[in-house]
């Protein structure tokens, strides 16, 4: 049976459905974009707008239940509706981590009462996520985190550190392991928590990265009390929680859009030419073509993913594939970018810094190194080393 990439008549109604609305709300959506490359994280402004427009369309958190909020959209309708906004530089993701993470796991594994408390207040934007996993000493080993929470009546007492945490000085948040048991195996002994970011004894301090933002910080956590009905899940069985969180993942399928349209971006300030420009050369010419070619092979994997989420299957290496592959080819776009201009490309412009920011895109959400084991074992077959 011939495989086709088009879409059925379903899918081009609901994409057109999807851009009709896009295009009702271009000015709304074009300032939000701004903020949300300003790294601010829709308290008010443009963003915290287009989110209410989103979400009176019900289309914050598509694929939940219905029941907890959701639009019970199917695999294909979540995904041509990140496409199509992709495509349209629109900010998709408006509920971030709440509704691309912690959401789905309390869904699978909190509580009724966990359930009532958070994933109302998660889809009207009350409440700003963010994720406790790396610390100074565990990152891609992320088993060996030692952040500790001792048992003390009705609360855990928390003491530890948490570094490279995204947007945690605007969270209300946070969802962390920690470890429970000291003696037992690394992959045993951790338990899932939710901490208030307001309770005592937590201090955010940002990070200031080559660019210049301070997107990432370090949390230190002193005493901190979390009442033990922040629990997800059983204690010491933190991990196989930790690990549903981050199976849900998307196709990827807007970082493999993005990347195309940056070099879309590249493309045309190459045309408009100039005397900074070093677009005449032959080998910047040949990395152009390359780099095209390479987004699409981006498209290709995030639709690899997703036809395995509508067979019910669970992307585990091709996801990986596709975060590394795309992670990776936005770093090559960055380093086109800087060729492209020659020394120009030296002096704090838009090229330089978007050089200097795809620095992290490698090690955020597990490195390089971390991607290609999962591919090599999970996917090759190939002994661990």
């Amino acid at each position: 049976m011939p495989i086709t990439l088009a879409d059925n008549a379903h899918e081009s109604a609901w994409r057109k459905e999807v851009q009709t609305f896009i295009n009702e709300n271009k000015g709304v959506f074009a300032n939000a974009a701004e903020e949300s490359e300003m790294g601010l994280f829709g308290r008010m402004g443009a963003i915290k707008e287009w989110r209410e427009r989103v979400a009176k369309k019900g289309w914050i958190a598509p694929s939940w239940p219905a029941k907890y909020g959701g639009a019970d959209m199917s695999v294909v309708d979540q995904f041509v509706m990140n496409e199509a906004m992709a495509e349209a530089g629109v900010p998709s993701n408006v509920g971030g981590f709440g509704v691309m993470m912690i959401g789905p796991t309390i869904i699978e594994h909190g509580t009724d009462d966990q359930k009532v408390e958070h994933l109302g207040s998660i889809l009207r934007g009350e409440s700003i996520w963010c994720q406790g996993y790396s610390e100074p000493g565990a990152g891609s080993d992320l088993a060996s985190l030692q952040t500790r929470a001792v048992r003390d009546g009705d609360d855990y007492v928390v003491n530890g550190q948490k570094i490279w945490t995204t947007g945690a000085q605007f969270a209300d948040m946070m969802y962390m392991l920690v470890r429970t048991d000291p003696d037992a195996p690394k992959h045993r002994g951790i338990t899932y928590l939710l901490v208030d970011m307001k309770s005592p004894g937590v201090t955010v301090r940002p990070l200031t990265t080559l660019a210049g933002t301070q997107t990432f910080n370090e949390v230190f956590f002193e005493d901190v009390r979390v009442p033990v009905r922040n629990r997800i899940g059983d204690e010491n069985r933190g991990w196989y929680v930790g690990t549903t969180t981050l199976d849900f993942e998307r196709s990827s399928i807007g970082s493999a859009i993005g990347v195309r349209k940056q070099l879309e971006g590249l493309m045309r300030q190459a045309k408009k030419g100039g005397d900074e420009v070093s677009f005449h050369r032959a080998s910047v010419r040949h990395e152009f073509v390359d780099r095209w070619v390479e987004c699409e092979v981006a498209r290709m994997l995030s639709y690899r993913v997703v036809s395995m989420q509508v067979a019910n299957k669970i992307p585990n290496y091709e996801a990986s594939m596709c975060k590394l592959f795309s992670s990776e080819l936005g770093q090559r776009i960055a380093s086109l970018s800087m060729h492209m201009y020659g020394t120009h490309g030296n002096v704090r412009n838009r090229s330089s810094m978007g050089y200097m920011q795809a620095v992290s895109a490698t090690i955020a959400g597990g490195t390089s190194e971390i991607q290609k084991g999962i591919i090599a074992t999970r996917g090759l077959g190939l002994p661990r080393g």
